[in-house]
This record gives C-alpha cells, sequence and structure tokens, in this order.
C-alpha cells in the first residue's frame, strides 16, 4: 500500500492574536488621531490663533517633557507596575542641577544633563531594588520613595528655591536653544522616542519585557530573569526623571521643592490615553506620541478657549475615563474573539 501524503493546513492561535491585536491597536491609534485633529478644528473655529506656527511650537516645546516621560511610564506600565515618585524625582534631580550650576557657573550643560540623569537612575535603581528584590508593590514602594525622595529635595536646598538670575545663560540656553534648527526639548525627545522604538520592537530585551507583563509566570518559566526586567525598567524610569529635571528646570528657570508635584498623574494619563493598558503586557510608543500631543492640546486650547480651570480639570478627567473605557471595552472584545477561536 503506497503511502499517502495528506497536506493539512494548521491555525496558529498564536499568530492570529498577533494580528487581530495589531489590528485593534490600528483602529484604537487612527481614532485617536482623528479625535485630535477634529479638535484642533474645533478649537481653531473658536480661537485662530490656536492653529498659528508660534502657538504650535510652543505647544510641543511644553508637551516634550511629558512624552520623554511617557516612554519610561509606559516601559513600567508594560510590566504591569507603576510609578508615583517620577514628579519627586524629577524635583530632586532640577534642584541639584540648578544648585550645582549655581555654584559652578562654568559647568557644561552636558555634564549638567548627566548629573541629572545620575541622580534620576539612583532613584530608580532603589525602587527597582525594592520591587524586584524584596516583592514590596510598585504604588507602595513608589508611594513611599515619592514622600522620600520629595523631603530629601527641601532638605538639600534648605527650603529655598533657585531662581533665573541664579542660573547662567548657558544652562537656561539647553530649553531655548535649537540643534539643527529644531528646539532642544523636541530635538531630545524625538530621539529618545527613536531610541526605545527600536530598543522595544527589535532587540530580545524589549520583547521580554512585554512577555513579563503578559504573563510573568510564562516568561520566569521560558527562561526570562523577571527580576532583572523590572529592576531594569525602573532604573529607565528613574533617568528618564533625572533628564526631564534638568530640562524641567532649564524651561522655568526655576527649581523649588516643590515642582511638578502631581505631574505623575499627567504621565500616566497620556499613557492610558495611549492605549496603554493598565493590566500590563500593551502599549505602543507611536499611541504614548498621540496621547502626550492630545494631553499638550487640551492643555493649550481650553485656557485659549476660555474654559474656567474647573472645568478643564472636568474636561480632562472625563476623556481620560472615556480612554479607560474604550481601553477595558477593547480587551473584552480581544479577549473574547481570542476564546471564540479556541479549539475545543
Amino acid at each position: 500500500m503506497s503511502n499517502q501524503v495528506i497536506e493539512k493546513r494548521t491555525f496558529s492561535p498564536a499568530g492570529e492574536r498577533k494580528t487581530f491585536g495589531a489590528s485593534i491597536a490600528k483602529f484604537r491609534e487612527l481614532g485617536l488621531l482623528t479625535f485630535i485633529i477634529v479638535l484642533s478644528i474645533i478649537v481653531q473655529l473658536n480661537n485662530n490663533s490656536f492653529l498659528t506656527l508660534e502657538n504650535i511650537n510652543d505647544l510641543v516645546t511644553n508637551t516634550a517633557i511629558l512624552s520623554i516621560l511617557s516612554v519610561g511610564m509606559m516601559l513600567v506600565i508594560i510590566t504591569r507596575g507603576i510609578d508615583l515618585s517620577i514628579g519627586a524625582t524629577l524635583a530632586l534631580s532640577g534642584m541639584i542641577s540648578s544648585m550645582t550650576v549655581s555654584a559652578f557657573p562654568g559647568l557644561h550643560p552636558l555634564i549638567v544633563m548627566l548629573l541629572g540623569t545620575s541622580v534620576g537612575l539612583i532613584s530608580g535603581v532603589i525602587i527597582g531594588f525594592l520591587i524586584s528584590r524584596t516583592g514590596v508593590l510598585p504604588i507602595i514602594a513608589t508611594l513611599g520613595m515619592m514622600n522620600v525622595i520629595r523631603g530629601l529635595t527641601f532638605t538639600v536646598s534648605g527650603g529655598k528655591w533657585v531662581s533665573a538670575h541664579q542660573m547662567p545663560d548657558s544652562f537656561k540656553a539647553i530649553a531655548t536653544g535649537s540643534i539643527f534648527g529644531i528646539n532642544t526639548l523636541i530635538f531630545i525627545a524625538i530621539i529618545i522616542y527613536i531610541v526605545f522604538y527600536y530598543f522595544i520592537n527589535h532587540t530580545r530585551t524589549g520583547r521580554q519585557i512585554y512577555a513579563v507583563g503578559s504573563n510573568p509566570e510564562s516568561a520566569k518559566i521560558s527562561g526570562i530573569n523577571n527580576d532583572k526586567i523590572l529592576w531594569m525598567v525602573y532604573a529607565i524610569m528613574g533617568s528618564l526623571a533625572g533628564l526631564a529635571g534638568v530640562l524641567w528646570v532649564s524651561k522655568f528657570a526655576s527649581a523649588q521643592g516643590d515642582t511638578a508635584s502631581g505631574y505623575e498623574l499627567s504621565v500616566i494619563a497620556a499613557c492610558v490615553l495611549g492605549g496603554v493598558s493598565i493590566a500590563g503586557g500593551s502599549g505602543k510608543i507611536s499611541g504614548i506620541i498621540l496621547g502626550s500631543i492630545l494631553l499638550g492640546i487640551l492643555n493649550n486650547a481650553l485656557p485659549l478657549i476660555n474654559v474656567s480651570p474647573f472645568w478643564q480639570m472636568a474636561i480632562q478627567g472625563t476623556i481620560i475615563l472615556i480612554a479607560v473605557l474604550v481601553n477595558a471595552l477593547v480587551k473584552r472584545g480581544v479577549d473574547r474573539n481570542h476564546l471564540m477561536r479556541r479549539k475545543i
């Protein structure tokens, strides 16, 4: 009897999940982009100065620091974590950097940026240690460190603040200068996005971050060092917060103990608006760019159309809640689709 070879076409659930999830992400980002365009048109109709080059430049510049922090927060949230200490880390980095340039005006701006980044890195390493090695919950570890770092900022400064006239022009020029005709803040944000886009999508470590967030137990069984990944993610977040502290103080030419108080909530909001799942394992660079831009538009546009500050907070909160609801519904739809496609 001759052997018969039967060719069968197999179904790949993993491939289907990846394709379906990618389609959902693209649809969500397209919807967010559409909303941004519609919102911009509405604001422009109410105030002709909104879409001027000067205002757009201000909007993008003001959003640069938020977008830099959103990259680190996205990585943290992907691993099912949260970092409430970034505002305090930003303040400490900014205070130490401004006090340093005040005492040594001749320091090169790059050295000051490295100093601020190092301050943030130390903070991130400590938080990463608490979470990955001692098993402290991220929200508890970062909440505790937020108070410790904020108190340290007041201690270092002696309760005083550093004003513009105490900072050399070379330091303030970090935020006002340009590289290749692009504002320095925007240029730094672009470089960071390019680097992390490659890191997340084209490196083994980047894929491991998603694996840890999607299913920590399976990631561990497959040989991924979960503790190492968590430690690294919080170190990255701290470093970006430290860098942002230098940029913040340079931009506003003022360093105070309560600088960026509550700013971590804006960063988390930008991530949520960009489609990063609080449940972990899901998030894209393109999404948080759109989320940061939307939040920047709201902060810029609502005052232009004379919306009350109280209503501004209410409107932003409502949009964030809608984004969370949409993400929850999308996730439920994805899970239902996976269940229906599963073979029994």
